[in-house]
């Protein structure tokens, strides 16, 4: 596939650029290529052909970038893993994929018969110049697991075809217009899809990547790099810009030349504030769900009196060539334009589907013969309207499902567990913006006062730490509404109070 066989030749051509500096370490392209190529060589003895999908604990080091790029070399996919998430969920993952080898860079397996393990910082081949095998488009390249509502993680997988449509766009983006002189910032953790982006968009182009040790305060450490470094290219959420406001009179980032935002909302006047501390660059709102494979659309932010926005939040734009949407009503038939409803998107980088999950997929996928064309539609649970001009506006989501530092997370995934420890109160998730204009998690319990230490420390053995509510906070009542339904708005309205 040529996305492949571009990523191979790419890495070949820089061999003398810095390919990631992680932890303040340069590697060359010269020292990727030949970790790629040991572990290529590793795949082809240990693992056989028919296992098309390796997990992959995800570490910051350069063995996992290489472990990746040498999976996609040989054909092969990948499922990330983060080994500070609990062991059990880690598990769960693994055996729902059938995962019969882990790649790691470090010693640690998981408790799964007859898991092969295979530790990527101990090759001893030499390596040696392999070109890639040939790629099966319709093949899995990676799966991410998104939060599910029924405390079982739902499993997204991202076919080549999908992530070779993404590239195909980006590539002719004349905004991002990366080259082998960019540095380029990548925050995610690899369990994240905008890590894709992050790593890949960069290799493709020759430019140097540098990345965010674990354990450090991300939005710390990316003023760090942009200050030490000099980075030319931001792909971030908005959160962390939220969290950089104290410090933007300080922030003088000429060299910055494109800040993408995705993985939650884009605020106008936090937006226009940053737009100060980069005068040269020009902001991207980009817009996609899991499903449809990073980004899916786009909007240039804009001097201010032709930016549009709603309720503050930006415009998420146009859709990429490749892409379409509808706005759809609760019975999958299109409304008017300027009328809200659920956004739904076609198009080349939709996945094919949730993983082993028929029940799912009916739900959220839907054909629809639209203009004579039959297409297949992803339902992505964001409200939108598409304005006068063409551009679509977000309103909000029509479920419970919300963003957190960037991850799409299924409050009903976290009252799931809460559930198994508080049994005599009622109680409710919400997220709710706190003064830096961040989302966080709240566990509101009808009930007085008591201690909550055996609760949060069963929740940490269960969840990601950022699915775990922050703040703990004790009602009378909870607020319902005359369909007896919990009043969200008010009893947001009451914390923040």
């Amino acid at each position: 596939m040529e996305l492949i066989n571009k990523l191979y030749s790419s890495i070949q051509k820089h061999s003398f650029n810095t390919a990631f500096c992680i932890n303040d370490i340069n590697y060359s392209y010269t020292e990727f290529n030949d970790l790629v190529c040991k572990i290529r060589l590793a795949i082809q003895k240990n693992i056989n052909n028919e296992e098309q999908i390796v997990g992959l604990f995800a570490h910051d080091d350069i063995y996992t970038y290489a472990s990746i790029i040498a999976a996609w070399l040989e054909n092969k996919g990948y499922v990330a893993i983060n080994p500070l998430f609990p062991e059990n969920r880690n598990v769960e993952i693994l055996e729902s994929v059938g995962c019969s080898t882990l790649l790691n860079s470090r010693n640690e397996t998981l408790p799964i018969k007859n898991l092969k393990l295979v530790n990527t910082a101990k090759i001893n081949f030499k390596p040696k110049t392999l070109v890639p095998k040939p790629c099966n488009k319709d093949g899995i390249a990676y799966i991410i697991f998104t939060s599910g509502s029924t405390g079982k993680p739902k499993g997204v997988p991202i076919s080549f075809k999908n992530i070779s449509a993404f590239a195909e766009e980006l590539h002719h983006d004349n905004y991002f217009n990366l080259n082998e002189n960019d540095r380029c910032l990548q925050m995610f953790e690899l369990t994240f899809d905008m890590s894709v982006v992050s790593y890949l968009l960069p290799l493709l182009y020759g430019a140097s990547i540098y990345t965010i040790p674990k354990g450090k305060i991300k939005y710390m450490h990316v003023y760090s790099l942009l200050e030490k470094y000099k980075l030319t290219v931001l792909i971030t959420v908005p959160s962390i810009i939220n969290y950089l406001k104290p410090y933007f009179a300080e922030i003088n980032a000429p060299q910055v030349k494109v800040s993408c935002f995705a993985g939650g909302k884009l605020f106008d006047d936090v937006a226009n504030a940053w737009n100060k501390c980069i005068p040269n660059a020009q902001i991207i709102n980009y817009y996609g769900p899991t499903e449809t494979t990073i980004y899916c659309g786009y909007y240039l932010y804009t001097p201010p009196h032709k930016r549009k926005n709603k309720n503050n939040i930006i415009s998420i734009g146009k859709t990429f060539k490749n892409t379409g949407y509808l706005i759809i009503d609760g019975n999958e038939n299109i409304v008017p334009d300027g009328t809200v409803g659920e956004l739904a998107i076609t198009g080349e980088q939709v996945t094919p589907g949730y993983w082993q999950d028929e029940i799912k997929n009916k739900e959220a996928f839907f054909v629809k013969t639209v203009n004579g064309r039959t297409k297949r539609y992803y339902k992505s649970g964001d409200l939108c309207y598409k304005d006068h001009e063409g551009d679509y506006m977000y309103v909000g989501r029509n479920d419970f499902q919300v963003k957190i530092q960037g991850y799409r997370i299924e409050l009903g995934e976290i009252e799931y567990y809460i559930k198994k420890i508080i049994t005599d109160h009622n109680f409710v998730v919400l997220d709710i913006n706190n003064d830096s204009g961040n989302n966080e998690l709240y566990l509101i319990i009808e009930s007085k006062e008591f201690n909550t230490e055996a609760l949060q420390e069963f929740l940490k053995s269960k969840l990601p730490n950022y699915m775990i509510p922050t703040q703990i906070k004790f009602t009378n009542t909870i607020p319902h509404n005359i369909n007896g339904k919990i009043d969200r708005k008010q009893l947001r309205n009451t914390v923040k109070k």
